[in-house]
């Protein structure tokens, strides 16, 4: 038996538009290899990345997976389409399978709902045992995994396809922020969950060596010093492994000198910080209290101060934005000298309380998913 899993790219005349910047910044589909290593090692499984390579439809596969965000969801259902149509189960998952998953059932044989762990044995011994007919529509946790029963990744089945960074890792889950532009906590819960340190150390035993480019690391949790106390034992237990890593982080980190410096000393070269606006009424409108605009300089200068590189990221669109944000946005980040930047326009992703609240006020003119990229301004 063989199973397919797919992470589809754009359709094509929005890869035109954007000019294959998903080429640009390649990283691997981290959560496909989370379900690879759930598969029964009887199992011979594949992963096709569409933004580095292409699909082969008639590859002779017994079953499709595929996960989509919310803006590739258009091509994911063409793809769906074209291997059902060629006698193919597709079974979805992630975020927007997640949150729509009436609409994805249209283009699929099941909807993981959730999380995968737990959830992908199940549905794969139901097609051994009955092939579609004996799938379900959809499956869906009652609790959600706990984060030791996370599988390490089949890196090994992405290895040589040219990926930038290609060791990432997820220590956590969760957040008990509720930003109202976010569907974090909408799929993965408000309630942190950890990794143990110790099977977090296992792993990268397992994927580091002497040479450098072996020690090149990324972290996928969105915010790696959500548990202050996690963060410490992690960052110490880290420092003999003499890593070169990037991460997400909230600003609150320079709060803790003593974290920050562990931090220096574990190898971390550089946080995506999500500032949002240097509002303060914007960042109440999405309800992201934990930042506060009067501390922003004094810790990008003490995150500095370590060493450490920031990517702030920055959203405009906001109600309460008029047209000088973008010029006092820009004197701000001039001024205090932020590495490199991310813009975003303000997106009700599906899921979102932006999202309900927009759609209450029947103010979303696009329902074309693609535009929901952070890069059109749909509402």
């Amino acid at each position: 038996m063989k199973i397919l899993l797919i992470s589809p790219t754009w359709k094509k005349e929005t890869k035109a538009k954007r000019k294959n910047r998903h080429r640009v910044f390649k990283v691997p589909p981290h959560n496909l290899l989370i379900i690879s290593a759930l598969t029964p090692k009887d199992i011979e499984v594949e992963i096709i990345d569409e933004n580095i390579e292409e699909i082969d439809f008639d590859k002779k596969v017994d079953l499709v997976g595929m996960t989509t965000m919310t803006a590739s969801s258009p091509r994911a259902y063409e793809i769906a389409d074209a291997f059902r149509e060629r006698g193919v189960p597709v079974v979805f998952g992630g975020i927007h399978a997640t949150v729509l998953p009436e609409e994805t059932a249209q283009h699929a044989d099941a909807v993981v709902i959730g999380e995968a762990e737990g959830l992908w044995e199940k549905l794969i011994e139901d097609f051994k045992r009955g092939g579609k007919q004996a799938l379900a529509k959809f499956y869906r946790n009652s609790r959600r995994p706990d984060p030791v029963k996370i599988p390490i990744p089949r890196r090994e089945l992405i290895k040589d396809k040219g990926y930038l960074l290609s060791r990432f890792l997820q220590l956590t889950r969760g957040c008990p922020f509720d930003c109202s532009f976010c569907s974090v906590s909408k799929f993965f819960g408000k309630k942190y969950r950890f990794r143990p340190v110790k099977k977090v150390i296992e792993e990268i035993k397992g994927i580091v060596g002497k040479p450098l480019k072996t020690r090149f690391l990324g972290f996928l949790d969105d915010n790696i010093v959500g548990n202050i106390a996690y963060a410490r034992e992690l960052f110490k237990a880290l420092v003999p492994y003499k890593l070169l890593w990037i991460g997400q982080s909230s600003i609150n980190i320079a709060r803790h000198e003593d974290v920050l410096q562990l931090a220096a000393a574990s190898g971390c070269k550089g946080l995506f910080i999500g500032f949002e606006s240097i509002s303060e009424a914007s960042l109440a409108e999405a309800d992201k209290s934990q930042n506060k605009i009067k501390f922003y300089e004094k810790a990008i200068k003490k995150i500095h101060r370590f060493g450490i590189s920031i990517e702030g990221a920055f959203i405009f669109g906001f109600d309460h934005d008029d047209k000088s944000i973008f010029k006092r946005t820009v004197r701000f980040i001039e001024k205090v000298k932020i590495d490199a930047i991310q813009f975003s326009i303000l997106t009700p992703l599906p899921g979102t309380r932006l999202y309900e609240k927009l759609e209450k006020e029947n103010r979303i003119i696009d329902r074309n998913w693609s535009n929901y990229d952070l890069a059109h301004v749909v509402f």
